[in-house]
């Protein structure tokens, strides 16, 4: 007859430290995680009053569509550190600018919101010299092309090593 004695396991203050050190271990990483994932996916615009942005987008929407009726074709580059920006008519010759401002915003925050006056390169075309970081950006051009209202282009767009994706 042959007796297995099994010596029962205790639960010590070791076990318990190494549990609790493991709970609070999985709870700090998932939220470092989920802290990253928002920090770099979060595509939400930023506007200073909600209720007046409201009040004023049927107006905008106007203004877009009157400009969307011009049948203008803009082309803008970002490239090599540098911007390029032009617009044609609906039958593709150059329009004649007197000045552009791109406002590049960043959809999530402010403080790397820029501005940018592009200065006559050649022809119609307008540039300037500047550097972008990655990212997601909103990009904003006022072109004034001798309107009542400055032609105006807002584009939602990718840049990763300083170039449009």
């Amino acid at each position: 007859m042959s007796a297995n004695t099994q010596k029962s396991r205790e639960f010590t203050g070791r076990h318990m430290l190494f549990t609790i050190l493991a709970f609070f271990g999985v709870v700090i990483a998932v939220n470092l995680i989920m802290a990253t994932l928002a920090n770099t996916s979060w595509t939400g615009l930023v506007v200073e009053n909600s209720y007046v942005a409201s009040q004023e987008f049927n107006k905008k929407a106007e203004e877009g569509r009157a400009q969307a009726s011009l049948g203008w074709k803009s082309r803008l580059t970002i490239a090599g550190g540098e911007i390029r920006y032009s617009l044609a008519d609906a039958a593709g010759k150059p329009v004649a600018l007197h000045g552009v401002k791109v406002i590049f915003r960043h959809p999530a925050y402010e403080k790397g919101d820029e501005s940018i006056t592009l200065a006559l390169a050649s022809g119609q075309e307008y540039a300037a010299r500047h550097t972008l970081r990655n990212g997601v950006w909103i990009i904003e051009v006022d072109a004034d092309a001798g309107l009542a209202k400055s032609y105006r282009e807002v584009r939602r767009v990718i840049v990763s090593h300083g170039a449009l994706q």
